[in-house]
């Protein structure tokens, strides 16, 4: 299977890149159309003409794949298929409204152990992340480790630093960065030394950050501590811890003190 992921990944990244110039070419044109989604989550013409032709151009290659995106209505085909693509058009929606450089396209292979391909780019800064299982991580074409501090204080953390104030986190060094995917993907780059997100999050919000960030050696879980599943009937996984091997059990301990403190978890699905 290694050949046929590495062959997946070649083909996302030629892919993330493309879709990549019209989300910047909408961008640069700065007048496009903004709706908000049954969800109240915003979207653009921008994420509906990179959708559709990343949809074209992605199931012209491999028209034996499933099919998961965010702005394509689900009609669960893909959960027979033994390999399924799932993406984002914009990930980072909010950011790209805003006018800020803080959102990537994002696109995964997926099986049923998990991403085993993915890709993701950010056509402002230019930025192109990939992995595919067993190859190794790289960031614009150069291997990528995760970097692994001892301890939650002073760590450089990827989230909305009002929320750790909130939950009485040790201090950190805390970064907003509007898309989840990016998030991740900065943490396996090293450029950051976690990322915590206490809220649900979609499997293209995840799944080609994580065969990035575990290929870069990080350790990625939800906010339970448990593996990403993905290809259910749900599309969302409850949260994400994302950090080095060191730091992960610290920052699962400290989400999991503050949650003993508040109200008992949740039960999974």
């Amino acid at each position: 299977m290694a050949e046929i992921d590495r062959n997946d990944c070649e083909l996302l990244v030629d892919m993330v890149i493309k879709a990549g110039k019209i989300a910047k070419t909408h961008y640069d044109l700065n007048d496009s159309q903004i709706w908000n989604k049954s969800n109240n989550s915003p979207v653009t013409d921008a994420d509906i003409a990179v959708n559709s032709y990343l949809l074209t151009e992605l199931m012209n290659a491999r028209p034996g794949y499933g099919w998961l995106s965010e702005e394509t209505k689900d009609d669960g085909s893909r959960r027979t298929a033994e390999r399924v693509f799932v993406v984002d058009p914009i990930d980072g929606t909010r950011a790209f409204i805003k006018r800020k450089p803080h959102f990537v396209v994002s696109l995964a292979v997926i099986t049923e152990d998990g991403p085993v391909a993915g890709a993701l780019y950010n056509p402002l800064t230019e930025e192109l992340f990939e992995a595919y299982a067993g190859g190794g991580a790289k960031y614009n074409g150069k291997p990528i480790t995760v970097r692994d501090c001892a301890g939650i204080a002073g760590c450089t953390m990827i989230g909305y630093d009002f929320k750790f104030i909130a939950k009485k986190w040790p201090a950190m060094i805390c970064e907003v960065r509007n898309s989840m995917a990016y998030r991740i993907a900065l943490v396996a780059a090293g450029q950051a030394d976690a990322t915590v997100a206490f809220t649900p999050k979609s499997d293209w919000d995840l799944a080609a950050a994580e065969i990035i960030a575990r290929e870069a050696g990080a350790v990625i879980t939800d906010i339970d501590g448990a593996a990403l599943l993905y290809n259910r009937s749900s599309t969302t996984n409850s949260g994400v811890i994302c950090a080095g091997p060191t730091l992960h059990p610290k920052l699962l301990e400290q989400v999991k003190s503050g949650a003993s403190k508040t109200a008992p978890p949740s039960p999974r699905n």
